[in-house]
């Protein structure tokens, strides 16, 4: 590893520190990746992409010693929650079509039988509109 690589490593270690003590000096002290790569004063990437372990020791320190998930997890849970519940919704709102669908497939299977035997369409009920004849 070069210097700037190891500068780089404890700059984040110390921005750990100071995030889980409550004394940031750089970010607005939330518990997330973003906040500590301002307190580290290291590009998002760097840490996201060359420096893995120490975010993930971050997190896990978070755990532990918070006794509470990452923000980033809470988000996360509160997303799954938020599309769990429109997925429902939306299969609801499908197995709504379905059945409706199937209503009127019976419902035109029944008249289309009965005008075929009785060789005029059958008397409807007051709720049914007929629809227009298509001869042209």
């Amino acid at each position: 590893m070069n210097d700037q690589h190891q500068d780089e490593r404890a700059r984040i270690r110390d921005a750990i520190d100071r995030l889980l003590a409550g004394k940031p000096t750089r970010s607005d002290g939330s518990l997330t990746a973003v906040a500590l790569a301002i307190e580290a004063d290291v590009h998002r990437m760097a840490l996201q992409k060359r420096h893995v372990d120490l975010k993930e020791e971050f997190y896990a320190r978070v755990r532990t010693e918070t006794h509470q998930p990452p923000e980033v997890e809470k988000r996360l849970r509160q997303d799954v929650g938020r599309l769990k519940a429109s997925l429902k919704a939306a299969r609801d709102s499908e197995a709504e079509a379905w059945r409706r669908a199937e209503q009127l497939v019976l419902a035109t299977a029944v008249l289309t039988y009965q005008e075929s035997r009785y060789g005029r369409p059958a008397a409807l009920p007051n709720n049914v509109t007929p629809m227009p004849s298509r001869d042209l």
